[in-house]
């Protein structure tokens, strides 16, 4: 009986261990992935075009708009006129929440942005490249309050009749 209770013991102890491992492992990767896109929101809001380079060759821009659609060298060339001014544009995160793979080749995050349009909304995909990553897929959303969404979408309806 005592060596069933001395191994549960080892076994529970080896179980927190590798548990607080892998929480410190998550956390180091999630800040990682926070300094990441930090600095790539830094980078457009200095106009630096090292912003693009953040993203994969074949990652995918989706704006507010609903033609804003865009793969990494299609939305380069459209925002390269924001790119030429002192800022391109300023969001900072206010929060984020990253999750990942099994296998931690793989990121995604959700965030809250304060941004000239106000409280933004994004979402996106990371993929690990080396000892870095690459952004694989961003979708930047416009928040709006519930109770205004029947205005929001008349005004949407009106404005595009003209």
């Amino acid at each position: 009986m005592k060596h069933i209770k001395l191994t549960l013991v080892l076994v529970s102890l080896f179980s927190l261990t590798s548990l607080a491992q892998k929480n410190k492992k998550d956390s180091l990767l999630k800040n990682e992935i926070n300094l990441f896109m930090d600095k790539w929101h830094l980078f457009a809001t200095n106009a630096d075009t090292l912003f693009f380079e953040m993203m994969a060759p074949n990652g995918v821009y989706i704006g507010t708009d609903k033609t804003e659609i865009w793969k990494r060298d299609e939305f380069k060339k459209w925002a390269m006129p924001f790119f030429k001014r002192k800022s391109a544009w300023d969001f900072k995160a206010i929060k984020r929440n990253i999750y990942f793979s099994d296998d931690k080749k793989y990121a995604w995050f959700d965030e809250q942005l304060d941004t000239w349009m106000g409280v933004c909304q994004s979402s996106g995909v990371l993929k690990r490249k080396g000892k870095t990553w690459q952004i694989e897929h961003y979708q930047l959303s416009v928040t709006l309050p519930n109770e205004v969404t029947k205005d929001f979408i008349k005004l949407v309806k009106d404005y595009e009749k003209k």
